[in-house]
């Protein structure tokens, strides 16, 4: 859905952007994090054809942002750190402005704007002024506008930020719920703990560059699954009945190669790396116990978003 490939973007003495590429799925939600000045911001700038980068190209849907930019638009919602909103106007003509800017008219207009409200909690306070609203109602207002033309893309910067607690859960709600629509949404935040709940894979920039891009591949879903798992790669640990023969031990882990890497053995807790889903790790426990490993424990080690961004940010200040 989102291919961007050697983008560049230069401030007067400064490189913002310097010769990114990545590509994001269709329906994923990603985390773009970094430090202040890291370049976010133009990035998802560029991504909304608002700004022009000074090489390399971005597709949206296919559709070249550069070239048509017009098109693009069409496909994408922008939510900026600093939006404006006309605060002497309702929030239901705030709505329909924005609605008829993207081409909806008539009943069709009317019925998305109502449909919209709902979405975002907003429908008993359609009659207030924009300029009455609280920090948190401005927000979803915004973003009601953002998605009203019912975009295939979703860019949204810093969107929790100055929300009390329970506005951003809601915010979160409201992501998940985007998401479960098929949205494909690129979300910047500094709180990485809440981009956890909802997003499937991080892209950390610093200095205009990639140091990391972790996607979560969906997973086939189980029967009678609600929900798909997310593969990604984590880290096992698993606990061993003494007495054992170590290398006894690591020869027979090594013959379960599609689902354990990376093995190291320190005493009697078995590190592994794995790329097994949810519903597949009692299969791996099951295989580990058939081949008469000494297992008393087993478990999945978790890594939290802001451990991997804080460990690419440091491996890539390393010498």
């Amino acid at each position: 859905m989102i291919a961007v490939e050697n983008l560049r973007f230069d401030y007067p003495g400064t490189r913002a952007l310097d010769g990114i590429s990545f590509q994001l799925m269709a329906g994923s939600v990603t985390a773009l994090v970094g430090p202040n000045g890291a370049g976010k911001t133009t990035l998802l700038r560029c991504l909304a054809a608002l700004d022009t980068p000074h090489g390399g190209r971005i597709l949206i849907d296919g559709i070249d942002v550069n070239n048509q930019p017009r098109i693009a638009h069409q496909r994408l919602g922008f939510l900026p750190d600093h939006f404006g909103l006309y605060g002497d106007l309702s929030a239901r003509r705030c709505l329909l402005y924005a609605g008829a800017s993207h081409g909806l008219t008539g009943d069709a207009l009317v019925a998305r704007v109502a449909e919209v409200a709902r979405q975002v909690g907003l429908a008993d306070k359609l009659e207030a002024t924009a300029g009455s609203l609280s920090r948190g109602q401005r927000q979803r207002l915004a973003l009601a506008q953002t998605i009203l033309h019912r975009p295939k893309v979703l860019l949204l910067d810093e969107p929790a930020s100055g929300l009390d607690p329970e506005a951003r859960s809601s915010l979160a709600e409201l992501m998940r719920a985007l998401a479960a629509e098929g949205m494909t949404l690129l979300v910047s935040s500094h709180i990485l703990a809440e981009l956890e709940e909802y997003c499937s894979g991080m892209l950390v920039l610093s200095h205009g560059r990639i140091l990391e891009h972790r996607a979560a591949v969906r997973a086939p879903s189980p029967i009678n699954a609600t929900e798909p798992d997310l593969r990604i790669r984590r880290c096992l640990r698993i606990a061993l009945a003494l007495p054992f023969d170590s290398q006894s031990v690591l020869e027979r882990c090594a013959t379960v190669p599609d689902r354990l890497e990376a093995i190291a053995l320190d005493g009697n807790t078995l590190t592994a790396s794995t790329m097994a889903s949810d519903a597949e790790l009692p299969q791996l426990l099951r295989t580990l116990l058939d081949l008469e490993l000494p297992v008393c424990g087993f478990g999945v080690v978790a890594r939290s978003m802001q451990q991997h961004y804080l460990a690419a940010v440091r491996d890539a200040r390393a010498p």
